[in-house]
């Protein structure tokens, strides 16, 4: 991503495309996505600096020790800005500094801040100007609108002289690692929160797809495509909701007794806890969510968790669990009843109440998932 001072060159969204973001993004109330509500932690992290050239860099990409988070408007650079980056480092001018982070599991370094030049550097070594899966044909990466000497070459093509400046050009890197609490990286998401501006500021689940890569993640992008889902929410959202909703789904099921606000809190740690957890726990996970969304699409249809136009995210959570904890005794047979029971517990005045107001407060959270618990645990 850019850094928001303007130290690297961006190319900004259109207004179409931004005002179609903000129209998708309608699709879900969530009260709770405004909670502001500070969590009360801190962190004890190391924070050192360390230089290397680029030709290790470029390496260490390949060897995915350097991890570049993969998600939407990845790289933005054009030709040009990009050719003008490998320029610099031709004519060993300075250049910025990247932002890395120590993972606590891999040990491998994640890219806070920097991926454009990264990726640039990867592309011009790899001879491709970003090349895509499914395309049919590649631009090569020659040097445009630089000086003469460099204008129109590869990095194949550069003279011996230039190619080995360019390897052993140094680029500076701040690296961080968090030390305390140990067992997650939490502190992460919040650097990478306030480092991260470009022409948008990210949402909570495209940082946490962005630094909690793993198998959750990509459990949680295969279940975003289950047909159910599709048609209960529509579209899939260009900032991640919908599949931020089926992970804040599997946080409460399995873990809602340590639920504390703020919510996207208890979702990071969620998350970075169980990240990479045994592919037996995620497919029971997956098969559970499977299970309960296709009960609601197939009996309460596009109607589902929407007491008003848009998805509630309170509705959504506390019934998606309520049936998973009845469906965890064995299958549904009464279809009928469960329709009642779902249009009952809508009904109901104190729950309109509690999924509409103070949504992340903990009192309402446990009284909402035990009043959708209680609407479906009779059901035969």
């Amino acid at each position: 991503m850019a850094k928001r001072n303007g130290t690297d060159p961006t190319t900004l969204e259109s207004l179409d495309d931004r005002e179609s973001i903000e129209i998708q993004d309608l699709q879900v109330t969530d009260e709770a996505s405004t909670d502001d509500v500070v969590a009360l932690q801190s962190y004890d992290i190391s924070c050192y600096g360390a230089d290397y050239d680029v030709e290790g860099l470029v390496k260490r990409l390949v060897r995915s020790d350097i991890l570049i988070p993969s998600f939407q408007r990845d790289y933005v650079w054009n030709k040009v800005e990009a050719s003008r980056f490998i320029e610099s480092l031709l004519l060993g001018l300075p250049v910025p500094g990247i932002f890395l982070a120590r993972e606590q599991d891999t040990n491998k370094l994640l890219v806070i801040d920097g991926q454009q030049r990264l990726k640039t550097l990867q592309f011009f070594y790899n001879g491709y100007f970003n090349p895509r899966n499914g395309d049919r044909t590649r631009q090569v990466f020659t040097l445009t609108k630089v000086q003469p000497k460099f204008d129109g070459l590869t990095y194949q093509d550069l003279e011996a002289t230039d190619r080995i400046r360019l390897n052993d050009s140094i680029i500076h890197a701040t690296i961080v690692k968090q030390e305390a609490p140990s067992g997650d990286d939490t502190s992460i998401y919040y650097i990478f929160e306030r480092i991260n501006y470009g022409g948008r500021r990210l949402t909570p689940q495209e940082i946490r797809v962005a630094i909690y890569h793993g198998r959750l993640m990509e459990l949680i992008k295969d279940l975003n495509q289950v047909d159910a889902w599709r048609k209960l929410y529509g579209k899939l959202s260009p900032r991640l909701k919908d599949q931020e909703l089926i992970l804040r789904f599997l946080a409460f099921f399995v873990s809602s007794e340590e639920y504390a606000r703020p919510m996207n809190e208890f979702i990071n740690k969620f998350t970075a806890k169980h990240r990479n957890d045994k592919t037996s726990t995620l497919d029971q996970w997956g098969a559970l969510f499977k299970d309960c969304i296709s009960l609601v699409s197939d009996n309460i249809g596009k109607s589902a968790f929407r007491p008003e136009t848009t998805i509630n995210a309170a509705v959504f959570d506390s019934v998606m669990v309520g049936l998973g904890v009845r469906l965890a005794h064995g299958p549904i047979k009464d279809k009928s009843g469960l329709k009642k029971s779902y249009s009952d517990l809508l009904a109901n005045t104190r729950y309109q109440a509690i999924v509409s107001r103070s949504t992340a407060d903990e009192k309402f959270v446990a009284e909402r998932i035990d009043m959708a618990t209680k609407a479906f645990a009779r059901l035969k």
